[in-house]
């Protein structure tokens, strides 16, 4: 069983960054692929980026390409969200999830989840 813990979340304004944790605890964190999903106030969780486990094959939506950045560090059991030049609509609950597939975007690959860190971006 793994478990998972987000950590880094907060308030900032339009334009600024956050980088959010996730630490995991529970199996061998390199035989995980390790994504990101977030879900803003009454919509779906939507995937946001996602990181294989040895080869550190990345994938990301194409609404954060170029302003987030997915990655870990097996020694410390951590994988990381970088959210540079963040927009309001980046607002929501940041979930971290452990799967078995490499870097898959669907909620359906990932078998362990986080209890999420909230994001706000202020105008």
């Amino acid at each position: 069983q793994v478990q998972l813990v987000e950590s880094g979340g907060g308030l900032v304004q339009a334009g600024g960054s956050l980088r959010l944790s996730c630490s995991g605890t529970g199996g061998t964190f390199s035989n995980y692929a390790m994504g990101w999903f977030r879900q803003a106030p009454g919509k779906e969780r939507e995937f946001v980026a996602a990181i294989s486990g040895r080869f550190g094959i990345r994938n990301y939506v194409e609404s954060v390409k170029g302003r987030f950045t997915i990655s870990r560090d097996n020694g410390k059991n951590t994988v990381y969200l970088q959210m540079n030049s963040l927009k309001p609509e980046d607002t929501a609950v940041y979930y971290c999830a452990a799967g078995r597939s490499s870097a898959r975007s669907s909620s359906k690959d990932y078998d362990y989840w986080g209890q999420g860190t909230q994001v706000t971006v202020s105008s």
